[in-house]
């Protein structure tokens, strides 16, 4: 497997945003995650955006990270806000999202950032049990969804 950064709005990250869209559309009966997002938020320093490619270089899985600071939305000075966390369905049971996950909190301890924040939902039971876990514990509701019931937000320290 070749983890490899990329930027947000690449072909194969837009294919797999597109692939994780459809799935939460399935799994939430709505229109997928509508947080707003731009690809210069995972620009390093500030950020970062990886696929996982598999021997045949197809884009199997993904995850980025985006700094925020204490704002209106309940975020924290420090914090790192993971998204984008997706395993295409033929690749999951292989601990990719484990290695992507690994690799992003490293690259965000390094950029400076003290804590992983990320937002999840009910109806994605082996997301929550990817990040308890990983060390992630149960925190205040932040960012676009705080106010939804099916939210759950979790964090680390770094």
């Amino acid at each position: 497997m070749d983890i490899r950064r990329v930027a947000f709005d690449h072909p194969d990250a837009v294919k797999l945003n597109d692939e994780v869209q459809a799935e939460y559309a399935v799994r939430y009966g709505d229109e997928g995650d509508v947080t707003p997002l731009d690809p210069s938020m995972f620009e390093p320093p500030l950020g970062l955006y990886l696929i996982a490619y598999d021997a045949a270089d197809r884009p199997v899985a993904t995850g980025g990270w985006r700094s925020q600071d204490e704002n209106d939305e309940g975020y924290s000075d420090g914090d790192a806000e993971l998204k984008r966390m997706f395993v295409i369905a033929q690749a999951r049971g292989h601990g990719l999202a484990r290695r992507i996950l690994g690799a992003l909190e490293a690259d965000a301890r390094a950029a400076g950032r003290t804590r992983m924040v990320l937002e999840t939902g009910n109806k994605q039971p082996e997301a929550i049990a990817l990040y308890a876990s990983s060390g992630y514990e149960p925190c205040v509701k932040f960012g676009h969804y705080r106010f939804h019931e099916d939210s759950r937000c979790y964090a680390k320290p770094l």
